[in-house]
């Protein structure tokens, strides 16, 4: 068999040169689109599936949200190994499978079973979310912001508007994760010396503060020639704005929410914290999807962050935090410099 192959190769020495010429160049172009990662994907396919009940105990959570979500996903096809784990107002559960098994046909049969699940959830447990899937070093970048002049509920506004959906935008990423988070909240603290003065409930406060806050259509007015859409405004913009919501009208006078309760702006206690530059910030952890090029999603992160930069001079944002990209650069800097003894 040897021998034939070079008495062909010989023969057909034209071709041979002409067919290695072809793969060298067909290899080079290959090369030049290779993606560059730290490491290979080395992680079987994975679905995370996380479910948030602010409120309830581990055990409750345990026992009312990730074992039913366990029993409803145990049994799909290819299922190679479940896990879970239950923390204070957290579960999460996940399916390893088979090597080579499609995961979008997995995403698919696991949300089919954790629909019919959903609806068995505890009232206070949020709908279950699952996790777009990730490399198996997912963690491509982190990026620190801070302001002297904006504090955290501020920042967190400009990373839930602007920043995060820019960088959702850039091809490559498939989640960006964020700590230091503080949503901003219209708190309602309420007297209850106050309350019991007034005559009013809790029930009843909560019930007006809910109604004040109420999202509702308005509906349509039809004139001769078209229908017009009525657009119901809200209300309720400040503090201030709530606290002047009516509860009841005792006698002649109103009892308002700021005559009982104490409305500020404020944020849920925070799970986690960042501190950027020895102070509170946010950081912004940037997740990368399987297979992807680990040294150009990095670039056009980067690219998004200075076309941000101009409309937040007073925000510092630091990526050189984390960033695997660096390792990528030296390694191939490394192999194409010439060295001489």
């Amino acid at each position: 068999m040897l021998a034939w192959l070079v008495r062909s190769a010989l023969k057909q020495r034209v071709l041979v040169l002409a067919m290695a010429a072809l793969l060298v160049v067909l290899g080079l172009r290959a090369s030049a689109d290779v993606p560059l990662d730290v490491f290979p994907e080395f992680a079987p396919p994975i679905v995370e599936i996380q479910t948030e009940a602010p409120g309830l105990s581990t055990e409750e959570v345990e026992s009312l949200i990730t074992v039913p979500i366990e029993t409803a996903v145990n049994g799909v096809p290819d299922l190679a190994t479940l896990r879970s784990k239950s923390v204070l107002g957290l579960s999460s559960v996940t399916i390893l499978f088979e090597r080579g098994t499609d995961v979008i046909r997995a995403r698919q049969l696991v949300q089919e079973r954790v629909a019919q699940v959903q609806a068995r959830l505890p009232a206070a447990a949020r709908p279950p979310v699952m996790l777009p899937p990730l490399s198996s070093t997912s963690r491509a970048m982190k990026i620190g912001i801070s302001s002297k002049k904006l504090d955290q509920m501020q920042l967190s506004e400009l990373v839930r508007w602007t920043i995060r959906p820019k960088l959702m935008s850039v091809p490559g990423v498939a989640n960006v994760a964020v700590w230091g988070y503080r949503d901003r909240q219209l708190q309602v603290l309420a007297d209850p010396d106050r309350l019991q003065a007034s005559g009013v409930t809790l029930a009843e406060l909560r019930a007006a503060t809910g109604d004040a806050v109420l999202v509702g259509g308005g509906g349509f007015v039809d004139t001769p020639n078209q229908r017009l859409p009525v657009q119901q405004a809200g209300a309720i913009q400040t503090a201030e704005d709530l606290s002047r919501t009516v509860i009841k009208i005792a006698g002649d006078a109103p009892v308002r929410v700021g005559d009982v309760a104490r409305v500020t702006d404020g944020f849920a206690a925070p799970i986690g914290n960042a501190i950027i530059d020895d102070g509170p910030g946010i950081m912004l952890i940037v997740e990368k999807q399987p297979t992807g090029n680990t040294l150009q999603l990095t670039r056009d992160v980067e690219a998004a962050v200075e076309e941000l930069r101009p409309g937040l001079k007073d925000v510092k944002i630091d990526t050189t935090i984390f960033r695997p990209a660096t390792f990528i650069e030296k390694s191939i800097d490394n192999l194409t410099r010439r060295r001489t003894v």
